[in-house]
């Protein structure tokens, strides 16, 4: 019985690590591809659509990893209040 108890705790965990782990992974992404940016900034080889187009992608996707880091900082005061 303890067994089946401790299995279903950690079924019902696993999704909550994984998500964390996805996040991570997404920020990493979204981590490269601005310095991407970053790197063809400093060329100055593009038009000003094209620049700007790469700006608004990027404000997006920091805002987005915002909104993730935010997301999982209520998730772990949530979990450390129920304690």
């Amino acid at each position: 019985m303890k067994g089946i108890i401790a299995a279903l705790a950690f079924g019902l965990a696993l999704p909550a690590f994984a998500n964390k782990l996805d996040d991570t992974a997404k920020n990493v992404r979204d981590e490269s591809k601005n310095k991407v940016d970053d790197a063809k900034d400093t060329l100055h080889t593009d038009s000003g659509t094209a620049k700007t187009k790469r700006h608004m992608k990027k404000a997006g996707r920091n805002v987005k990893k915002g909104a993730r880091n935010t997301k999982n900082d209520v998730k772990d005061g949530v979990h450390d209040a129920t304690k």
